[in-house]
């Protein structure tokens, strides 16, 4: 369709309706040193000339092609199969949106199905859903659906709970009018059971655990589940795919519910998204869980065929039966998702998890011998971890990025945290070279703070 400008009593109109005083109120969330105050350019342009100036102004970003990545706290610089990207490029996938039609969408459907298969056997539960938007809300997701499974309204969260999730948390759980408590942060970093018990009672409906948690620090799940499970609680699991191709999987320790974000399976981090959150659950809870759940069944020849079996969304059913109105397909991502776990498969993915823990314990031994730095908390970890510095390490990371790195997220004011601490992830793409260039560029600006 053509173009239609809005007209200046078309934007005023708009205003007065959503309650602002103008245009810039939408942005005012945005930091103001990454907004500009407009474009100045001449009055007529041709096409070719307008898209000069735009592409000069995009080639002023850089992002992780330009950068060695050491970020993490959720989002990964992780390998990206170019099959996968092949794949997902097809007009099949491409093009494909909610397989309303199972006649004409059995390959969207099987996609669907083996992907529902691989988050059940790497959380270890029985169910999983046809994906989510990202790991923040399939965590609100998995927490409502426990809560409606205990008919409680008091929810307990680690204080090493990944902020994001957390905020996301917060705004859902206020409309629900549900209770949020936090268990502090033991001194190694993780969640003692102790600490857990200060803050349950018979009223605490859910417990949520995040293993690895925000610091990296790997938690005693069993132990804080055996302490849940005292009260009546359920158990919701955020964790890291990855890592579950070494750690013990939700369903083994009990959790009733397990949550996370897939972004590390093969899905370029771009500059934050778009993302992939996956949920499984235990037999009990399918019929609370949110989207969609295909199924495998045979025609009348014997034919195999896929069915959405389970539709529990409003777009499917009466609104008032439905479970939740905000999960998607994320169709592309969850299929280059399975794609990049069907080429590893298993020996892969267990060969991807040992790769990970290698260069983490790499890059944690070069880092430790610049004089001053330590490492504040002594949990095991899987492919993070806190440094605490002898300097401010906002300092350190606006100096890095000016070397080629970017060298971590600062934590001070998260869970405990100060100026001087900063989370740095590794993953399987890092080389010997890089982790080594990491520490001098760090040793280069501790002696010249000093």
């Amino acid at each position: 369709m053509p173009y239609t400008p809005h007209t200046e009593s078309d934007i005023r109109e708009m205003l007065k309706t959503i309650g602002i005083a103008d245009v810039d109120e939408l942005f005012a969330s945005l930091p103001t040193e990454v907004r500009i105050d407009g474009l100045e350019l001449p009055p007529s342009l041709s096409e070719e000339e307008v898209l000069r100036i735009m592409s000069g102004l995009a080639g002023l970003n850089a992002g992780q092609s330009e950068y060695v990545s050491f970020l993490g706290g959720g989002v990964y610089d992780t390998s990206s199969p170019a099959a996968a990207a092949a794949i997902v490029s097809r007009s099949e996938f491409l093009t494909a949106y909610t397989p309303y039609q199972p006649e004409v969408s059995q390959g969207t459907l099987q996609v669907i199905y083996e992907w529902q298969t691989f988050i059940s056997r790497l959380t270890g539960l029985p169910v999983s859903n046809a994906s989510m938007y990202d790991g923040a809300t399939a965590m609100v997701e998995g927490v409502l659906m426990a809560l409606a499974k205990t008919r409680r309204k008091v929810l307990v969260v680690p204080e090493t709970l990944n902020p994001r999730y957390l905020a996301v948390l917060e705004t859902h759980m206020a409309c629900e009018q549900v209770e949020i408590r936090t268990a502090a942060r033991g001194d190694d970093g993780a969640t003692s059971a102790a600490s857990l018990r200060e803050v349950l009672d018979d009223s605490v409906g859910v417990v949520v655990i995040q293993n690895p948690n925000y610091l990296g620090c790997l938690e005693r799940c069993d132990e804080l589940a055996e302490a849940a499970a005292e009260c009546g609680a359920l158990v919701v699991a955020g964790v890291n795919p990855v890592s579950l191709s070494l750690l013990k999987t939700p369903g083994e320790y009990g959790a009733a519910v397990a949550v996370g974000e897939a972004q590390p399976l093969g899905i370029p981090p771009t500059w934050g998204g778009p993302l992939l959150g996956f949920l499984a659950c235990s037999d009990d809870l399918k019929r609370q869980i949110p989207g969609r759940v295909v199924g495998r069944t045979e025609d009348g020849q014997g034919r195999a065929g896929y069915v959405l079996t389970l539709q529990t969304r409003e777009q499917h059913i009466r609104r008032e039966k439905a479970t939740s109105n905000i999960c998607s397909n994320q169709g592309l991502n969850m299929c280059r998702a399975t794609v990049t776990m069907a080429m590893l498969g298993k020996g892969g993915f267990e060969e991807l998890g040992r790769a990970t823990r290698i260069r983490c314990e790499a890059l944690k031994t070069e880092v430790t011998a610049v004089p001053g730095v330590t490492l504040p908390f002594v949990a095991p970890v899987f492919n993070e971890f806190v440094l605490r510095l002898p300097v401010p390490a906002r300092e350190f990371t606006a100096f890095a990025r000016q070397k080629g790195l970017l060298a971590g997220i600062p934590l001070d004011g998260v869970a405990g945290c100060g100026e001087f601490d900063l989370l740095v992830a590794v993953t399987e793409k890092r080389t010997a070279e890089e982790i080594r260039h990491y520490a001098r560029v760090l040793l280069d600006f501790v002696e010249e703070e000093d």
